[in-house]
């Protein structure tokens, strides 16, 4: 039973993770000091028809520049999950890290990014934590 819950566990994270970032970050971008429509959040104009809680890319949901981050989204999410589950918390300083470093040249070179970056980051790591949390606390004796 364990096992299944476990399981049962990292796919609810690694999956439920993405709405749930896509819709902080869908509210981020509608804050008052998000700028107006059709701008970056260094005031640049955005290519027609890119919304810019989704990036350049309308159809990617992906912030722009960043590529792949709905697959590096699920990874950080299982090993931030995982990590608590297993009762090694100090695991998400490895993720962090990791995904920091990983990051930083794409961040650098399109500094519009990083605070999506920083936004979607959190969303989905909380969501990871309290997850990992919930199935910790239902595998306890």
């Amino acid at each position: 039973m364990a096992v299944v819950v476990g399981l049962a566990g990292l796919l609810l994270s690694a999956v439920g993770g993405w709405p749930l970032t896509a819709g902080v970050l869908r509210l981020a971008a509608r804050s008052p000091d998000a700028g107006p429509a059709g701008t970056a959040p260094d005031g640049t104009a955005l290519a027609a028809g890119a919304d810019p809680a989704a990036g350049a890319d309308p159809s990617a949901g992906e912030v722009s520049g960043l590529r792949g981050g709905t697959w590096v989204g699920i990874l950080e999410r299982l090993a931030i999950t995982g990590s608590v589950v297993a009762g090694y918390p100090s695991g998400i300083a490895f993720v962090i890290a990791v995904k920091g470093l990983g990051r930083y040249p794409e961040i650098r070179e399109h500094p519009e990014t990083s605070e999506r970056f920083v936004i979607g980051t959190f969303a989905s790591m909380l969501w990871a934590v309290v997850v990992g949390a919930v199935v910790r606390r239902l595998l306890e004796p």
